[in-house]
């Protein structure tokens, strides 16, 4: 059975917050998806995206790695599924 905390609500400028234990481990700044049915309330963190990598400074430096030519032949997209 999950563990269940009591958490108060108070004013917050034109808004009101919701003060969370300690004990949840939730640090400052972290962003909560938040969820309402019929009443009831769901916290969750949001997911973190997962981080891109720039690789424009690699280019020139993989021996061995050249662009491939350009095909220009005309291409029968018809049998592709549509993207929707």
């Amino acid at each position: 059975m999950a563990k269940e905390y009591r958490a108060k609500v108070f004013k917050s400028g034109n808004s009101v917050a919701l003060r969370l234990p300690k004990a949840l481990g939730i640090t400052e700044g972290t962003e909560m998806l938040v969820r309402e049915e019929r009443g009831k309330f769901e916290f969750e963190p949001v997911p973190s995206e997962s981080e891109k990598i720039d690789l424009t400074g690699i280019w020139g430096a993989c021996p061995g790695i050249e662009r491939m030519p350009f095909d220009e032949s005309e291409r029968d997209w018809s049998s592709f599924p549509d993207a929707d």
